[in-house]
């Protein structure tokens, strides 16, 4: 396998990068149409101040993704990002992908002069703890709860 890059979401990319994402949350029990999908990427890039994509490729094709939603913060004093997906395809991973996505999401976050990253690990994919720690992400002592409105 070739050598990859990373690179902002570009609208061609959009339904390779939709499969990705759906293939990254039903890891996580996750049901979303590429629809769905299509649909949220497509808001990304006309509303860029939301968030940003960022997309690993080799040979032209993703091979992993990084979705950073922008919040503001009263805890972190400003705004600030929620990586909310991180994913690179199986036979990418133990390879720098989810490394070279890390480092891109956290200098376009600083870049934009957001005060921090958040994120959370599903307790089924411990895996990706180390590649955090690594970068200098720390635990909190904390329990996420979601109520689904829709």
């Amino acid at each position: 396998m070739s050598e990859f890059h990373t690179q902002p979401l570009q609208a061609r990319q959009i339904p390779a990068v939709a499969v990705l994402f759906e293939m990254q949350l039903a890891e996580h029990a996750v049901e979303r149409s590429q629809t769905e999908l299509t649909a949220g990427l497509t808001t990304l890039l006309a509303e860029p101040a939301q968030g940003f994509v960022l997309v690993a490729v080799a040979e032209g094709k993703p091979i992993g993704v990084a979705y950073v939603a922008r919040i503001l913060s009263l805890e972190h004093g400003g705004w600030s990002g929620w990586l909310d997906e991180l994913y690179a395809l199986p036979e990418w991973r133990s390879r720098g992908v989810g490394s070279a996505l890390l480092a891109a999401a956290i200098a376009a976050a600083t870049e934009r002069g957001w005060t921090s990253l958040d994120l959370e690990v599903d307790t089924d994919h411990q895996r990706v703890i180390s590649l955090y720690q690594r970068n200098l992400f720390r635990p909190v002592s904390r329990t996420r709860f979601v109520r689904h409105l829709n």
